[in-house]
């Protein structure tokens, strides 16, 4: 107590010109891409406040930062108080997290998507994190081609493949060799399990364990949604999809060789920025869906920010949680760094709108966005996707049987579910 006096006494007399005799600091841990924002942020904050605020850099690899994490929460540590948290985490961090409805007023959660919100809120009913950004799976499209066909934006997989097959057909004929209908993600990692989990939830197949713990992925349309992304391979898609991340199924489509490309929200800046061959080209929308009665079910993928339940001063950190996920501060974001905001005000912000055009179509997908299985599965959720991917690639890349690999997959996460 006395250090922690006498350290408060000594940041008084550093800035006491500047700050309120109650003046103290909070800490807070960000994304490394994003540093300059949070500290533009942070002066936001003390501006308002007179309250300083200690920034953590987190690893430029994302999932090293969970065993900070783990060692930070594991010894009860005060030195974490608001913590930056990937929607995959929710699940393993919840137990160490404060319950933040009583703590934020309900009229200020509701102002954020709900799907958001749901993918935060455990299984007992506490909220423990709210969104800072929103990231979902979309469809990119070459809006000018579509137009020289007389074809409209699909709103079912089929359609998409029967596009995607007639213009790719055409354009080789026409002198364009090196066209395909559609990149996507095949690499057998978590991108995968991403954008399997979109073609099954939107076929009405569930989404691999529901939330009440129930292993649905063995499923007749679960099957079917597999089977057709199986046959996009060597047809619309290249082989080469079967090894593809974000990045190199981009980079096919922004040179100018794919018709649609599935991938998440950065993609609208960089198929505008100069050196993209498509650029002044692209249409987006929500995915398509998969069986009559879905809906479209991009993949969930927000950052959140949360507070240790181990803090010192929860009423100091969330002050400044309600801070960074508000509506000025995700203005501010959207604008100067094109993070797409969860406060559903601002997708009607002509600001807003004028930096990002995109998110005038897109918020029907981020609200209808579907999460991953990581608030039922805590910290098995690693296991269980890998487990869901390399199924999902012995099918597309390797022909097995999918009602076999299916049953067999059910078999081994049934397995994981028990050895929790």
């Amino acid at each position: 107590m006395m250090m922690r006096s006498i350290a408060l006494g000594a940041a008084m007399l550093f800035s006491a010109a500047a700050t309120p005799a109650w003046a103290d600091t909070v800490s807070m841990f960000c994304g490394a891409s994003e540093y300059e924002l949070c500290a533009k942020a942070a002066a936001g904050f003390k501006e308002k406040t007179g309250n300083e605020v200690k920034i953590t850099k987190m690893p430029a690899l994302l999932d090293d930062a969970i065993p900070i994490y783990q060692q930070l929460l594991a010894a009860q540590s005060t030195d974490a108080d608001v913590l930056f948290i990937d929607v995959i985490w929710i699940g393993m961090l919840q137990r160490n997290m404060l319950d933040l409805k009583p703590l934020v007023p309900a009229e200020e959660v509701a102002q954020h998507f709900q799907s958001t919100i749901d993918a935060a809120t455990t299984q007992d009913g506490r909220l423990v994190a709210l969104p800072w950004y929103m990231d979902t799976g979309l469809m990119y499209y070459r809006q000018d081609l579509l137009e020289k066909y007389g074809k409209q934006p699909p709103k079912t997989w089929d359609e998409l493949t029967e596009t995607a097959k007639l213009i790719q057909e055409q354009e080789r004929a026409a002198g364009n060799p090196d066209l395909w209908g559609f990149t996507w993600q095949g690499k057998s990692y978590e991108g995968l399990t991403c954008d399997a989990i979109e073609w099954v939830a939107s076929s009405g197949g569930g989404t691999i364990i529901e939330p009440d713990g129930k292993v649905s992925i063995n499923n007749p349309a679960a099957a079917k949604a597999l089977t057709r992304a199986k046959d996009w391979v060597k047809t619309i898609s290249p082989e080469g999809v079967l090894g593809y991340d974000e990045e190199t199924s981009r980079a096919v489509f922004e040179a100018g060789n794919a018709v649609f490309h599935r991938n998440w929200p950065y993609v609208w800046g960089t198929s505008q920025a100069e050196g993209s061959k498509v650029a002044g080209k692209v249409g987006m929308m929500a995915l398509p869906v998969g069986a009559d009665g879905q809906k479209s079910s991009g993949c969930l993928g927000p950052m959140y920010l949360g507070i240790s339940k181990y803090t010192a001063k929860p009423e100091l950190a969330t002050e400044l949680l309600r801070y960074l996920v508000g509506p000025e501060v995700q203005k501010m974001r959207a604008i100067e760094g094109a993070y797409n905001p969860t406060q559903k005000s601002l997708y009607s912000d002509k600001d807003v709108l004028a930096k990002l055009p995109f998110l005038a179509d897109a918020q029907a997908a981020f609200d209808g966005s579907v999460a991953r299985p990581s608030g039922y599965t805590g910290s098995s959720y690693n296991r269980v996707s890998q487990a869901f991917y390399r199924a999902v690639h012995e099918i597309i890349a390797d022909g097995a049987d999918v009602d076999k690999t299916l049953t067999d997959l059910a078999g081994r996460l049934e397995k994981l579910k028990e050895s929790r």
